[in-house]
């Protein structure tokens, strides 16, 4: 991980187009939204709106001081899904993007799809098993005037967990253009991922351990020991103790459903 918060907002700043393989949204398929609306308005203060958005079914987006940061969906009641965050990547052509996670080993589960007026969307898995979204079209976070920091409860950081970062860097690379810059020492399968010189997300190599390889979102919170508490007295758990790293100070947590998510206080504000 690097400096989260610069890269973001750097990121947020740009005007028009957002620029292919940069993250771009992150949304939970959930099988009791209200609960689930629940839990996390009372971690992170969202509040929900309905964008009419509703080809998945029941969707709602979880926003902060009128700004949107995450979307949560409901699944149907006789369907069978582990609740993961999914991390979407934005693209000039979702139909495109589409055709080369085909050609490259990846599968296809939902689209490309129109979203309403929206833009295009798909939803894949990459070799390895790593669910993610591709997105074309209007920007879903909201700007943010530039040099605002991204503040609790938004996400500053997307990380691939894999068994191996090398090997499934061949696959996004093909797919955006990465560049990846080895981080850590030479004992950390770490890769951080770079668009036009700019960090944007990172692959971190778990090993054949690894039961499920993932894309994990980090959302931001001012006292991590305090939110990694506040998530097991609402029902969830946490899967790594605080701890602190050079990004800042860190705890990997999951939701009363089983989602797993990561606590982050950046260094820059420590």
């Amino acid at each position: 991980m690097t400096d989260v918060r610069g890269s973001f907002e750097h990121r947020e700043a740009e005007p028009g187009r957002q620029v292919p393989g940069t993250p771009c949204w992150t949304s939970l398929l959930v099988h009791d939204l209200e609960a689930i609306k629940e839990f996390y308005g009372s971690l992170f203060g969202w509040t929900y709106h309905s964008p009419g958005m509703r080809q998945l079914g029941p969707y709602v987006r979880a926003a902060l001081d009128g700004h949107d940061v995450a979307g949560i969906g409901e699944l149907p009641p006789d369907r069978q899904h582990a609740n993961a965050w999914t991390t979407y990547l934005a693209s000039d052509d979702a139909d495109a993007s589409a055709e080369w996670v085909h050609c490259s080993g990846g599968t296809l589960g939902v689209g490309p799809l129109a979203a309403e007026d929206a833009g295009r969307l798909v939803l894949a898995s990459d070799p390895a098993g790593a669910s993610f979204g591709v997105w074309q079209g209007r920007r879903l976070w909201d700007a943010r005037p530039a040099g605002r920091p991204a503040g609790p409860g938004r996400p500053v950081w997307h990380e691939l967990v894999t068994h191996d970062a090398s090997a499934m860097l061949k696959f996004y690379r093909a797919l955006f253009g990465y560049e990846a810059k080895p981080a850590g020492d030479a004992q950390t399968d770490k890769l951080v991922l770079h668009v036009d010189g700019r960090p944007v997300a990172s692959v971190t190599g778990a090993g054949p351990a690894l039961r499920q390889p993932h894309w994990l979102t980090y959302f931001e919170v001012a006292d991590v020991d305090a939110a990694a508490a506040r998530v097991g007295e609402l029902g969830g758990r946490v899967v790594t103790a605080p701890h602190r790293t050079p990004a800042g100070h860190t705890a990997t947590v999951a939701d009363p459903e089983g989602a797993v998510f990561a606590l982050l206080c950046p260094a820059s504000a420590l």
